[in-house]
């Protein structure tokens, strides 16, 4: 069954698809897709996010579920652990990486890539919100030498995609990096980002930020 996704290289999220589709050895096409009132992107993303991807006649949208789907679906290059709680852990370990920290520091991708006003407040909010996200991905996370796990899997490509955004975007906004102090993570990045899927979809991300930036202020009229 054809597989394509749809979205545009410089999402995280995109990326994190993306990545699954890679290591798995799948074909797939892309195709790309920004956020319109378009009644049929609704159709295909009801949140109007992306990424989402075309199942033959059917879509699939949310990242996670999109990635679950795959490895349920194409178990031949499995990218969690075969044991059970192994494999839990690295899903906690995930959920807590998006929901605790990517989301929380999400709300100031804005300001750090635009330059855009921000509430009163947001920053002081988002810095406990992440440091406590970040807190708890420390106690969750074990390095063996990838995110609970001997092999690179979801957690690892959620790592790869979503941790130097944060990276970046808490430099840019406070002048650190409020993964600065993290145990073994700067051994850990360097490990995954030698594999030839990251090192090829972090350049197309950096190729397609020129397209996206105009593309947001296009959408929302920002100068």
């Amino acid at each position: 069954m054809s597989l394509t996704l749809c979205g545009f290289a410089f999402s995280n999220y995109y990326n994190k698809v993306k990545l699954a589709l890679l290591e798995k050895a799948l074909p797939f096409n892309e195709e790309y897709v920004f956020p319109s009132d378009d009644p049929a992107f609704w159709a295909a993303s009801p949140r109007g996010k992306i990424p989402f991807v075309r199942v033959g006649e059917r879509t699939l949208c949310e990242s996670q579920a999109i990635v679950e789907y795959l490895e349920d679906v194409y178990p031949t290059v499995p990218l969690y652990p075969s044991d059970p709680l192994q494999r839990a852990g690295c899903r906690s370990a995930l959920h807590i990486m998006e929901l605790y920290v990517e989301l929380q520091m999400r709300r100031l991708y804005p300001v750090a890539l635009f330059g855009l006003p921000t509430l009163p407040g947001l920053k002081d909010q988002v810095a406990s919100d992440v440091k406590m996200g970040v807190d708890a991905l420390k106690r969750a996370v074990k390095f063996g030498p990838y995110i609970g796990s001997e092999t690179f899997g979801l957690a690892d490509i959620a790592a790869a995609c979503h941790l130097p955004l944060v990276r970046a975007t808490s430099k840019k906004i406070y002048g650190e990096d409020v993964l600065a102090h993290f145990p073994g993570l700067d051994d850990y990045l360097q490990l995954i980002f030698q594999r030839p899927h990251v090192i090829a979809v972090e350049r197309a991300q950096r190729e397609d930020a020129e397209r996206f930036m105009e593309a947001v202020r296009k959408k929302y009229a920002i100068a």
